[in-house]
């Protein structure tokens, strides 16, 4: 959990300002964006920013923006409008965000610096949700005052869609606490004696669940067998069921966890199949954990991770389950991937660090008129 409000003095207001009011806007509980709120909440916070995180209850329940030092309202329409009306700027994160407060603030009247951090990557290629994919990414980046992207390919597409002002940002996430004995974690997903490997994320298409599972079948002829466990919930989980049952694979679904920190340190491999990722919460949870990644080489990944996982190309179940595999056979390259995990992750941004650049693009904005 994040560091308190308390633990930061807050600043005096410059030249005699009011207290700076920043709207957060989250269009879902992802649990990257999710962290990312709760963690600029609490810097925000103890810097004086009067913050209201309007976002789903569910992200309330269990990110808790209230205990962070922000006064959190549901994302209903009205709601977000009322919030947006009484805000000096209003903060989105993810392209859905941005087009529900890039609406508000319209309908609302008043004109307000909107910033958008962009969570996503590129949309599908073809076929209409593409195309509407392609639209609403063109919307918001047009809409907003400062795009800021968290990867290098992301302030490259908000360029290429018509944003004004896309920079690249620091994105962290708070690091785990100490976690409890990962013996007690294993015993309790049955993987004592056999290696195991996790996942973490929605059940939904671009995750690359599939291709995941076609590795899972090359993995039945390992001794011992290895165990692989999925934290996330999805549309896709009787599709992941079926093949599970019929094809007599060695993987369990877990659901939605909000304990998948533990389940990842008691791993010998975690996997990340995505089709795209950004700034991935597991690979950077993975890496400060010491936990031994394979990746799939797009998006962010590769500058995120370095030379501290091993990277295989989207789509190649052959490649990932060979990757994994020789790690599973090799204790030593595991544990010097811990210690090159551990050193990547001591060069990416702090929470102080992406807390002082969203500041500095607020007050930024206040000094700005809005177009």
């Amino acid at each position: 959990m994040s560091s308190s409000p308390a633990s930061f003095p807050a600043p005096a207001q410059p030249y005699g300002r009011p207290p700076l009011r920043a709207v957060q806007v989250l269009g879902g509980a992802g649990a990257g964006s999710s962290a990312h709120v709760r963690s600029l909440t609490t810097g925000l916070a103890a810097r004086g920013v009067r913050v209201t995180v309007c976002a789903p209850v569910a992200a309330e329940g269990e990110y808790d923006f209230t205990g962070a030092g922000a006064e959190f309202t549901p994302d209903a329409s009205g709601a977000l409008r009322a919030a947006c009306a009484g805000a000096d700027v209003v903060h989105a994160h993810g392209i859905r965000a941005g087009m529900r407060a890039a609406m508000a603030l319209r309908r609302g009247g008043r004109r307000v610096p909107l910033v958008v951090t962009w969570h996503s990557g590129p949309p599908e290629p073809a076929g209409p949700l593409g195309r509407l994919s392609r639209l609403l990414e063109r919307h918001v980046a047009r809409a907003a005052a400062v795009v800021l992207g968290s990867s290098s390919d992301q302030v490259d597409l908000a360029r290429r869609r018509g944003a004004r002002d896309a920079r690249l940002a620091a994105v962290a996430v708070p690091a785990a606490a100490a976690l409890p004995d990962a013996g007690k974690t294993r015993a309790e997903l049955g993987a004592v004696e056999r290696p195991l490997i996790i996942a973490v994320g929605s059940l939904v298409a671009r995750r690359g669940y599939s291709v995941l599972l076609d590795a899972a079948r090359a993995w039945r002829v390992l001794e011992p067998l290895p165990l692989l466990v999925i934290a996330g919930e999805g549309p896709l989980r009787p599709e992941l069921t079926r093949r599970i049952q019929e094809e007599g694979l060695p993987v369990r679904l877990l659901g939605r966890r909000r304990d998948a920190d533990r389940l990842l340190a008691a791993a010998d491999v975690a996997v990340l199949p995505s089709r795209w990722e950004g700034r991935s919460l597991l690979a950077q949870e993975a890496l400060r954990a010491g936990v031994a990644l394979v990746a799939t080489e797009v998006g962010a990944v590769p500058e995120l991770v370095g030379d501290a996982a091993v990277l295989v190309p989207y789509g190649d179940s052959g490649a990932l389950a060979g990757a994994v595999a020789a790690l599973l056979d090799d204790p030593d390259r595991r544990a010097a991937l811990a210690v090159a995990g551990r050193a990547q992750a001591a060069t990416w941004p702090s929470e102080d660090d992406t807390v002082a650049q969203v500041l500095a693009v607020y007050d930024e904005l206040m000094d700005r008129p809005v177009a």
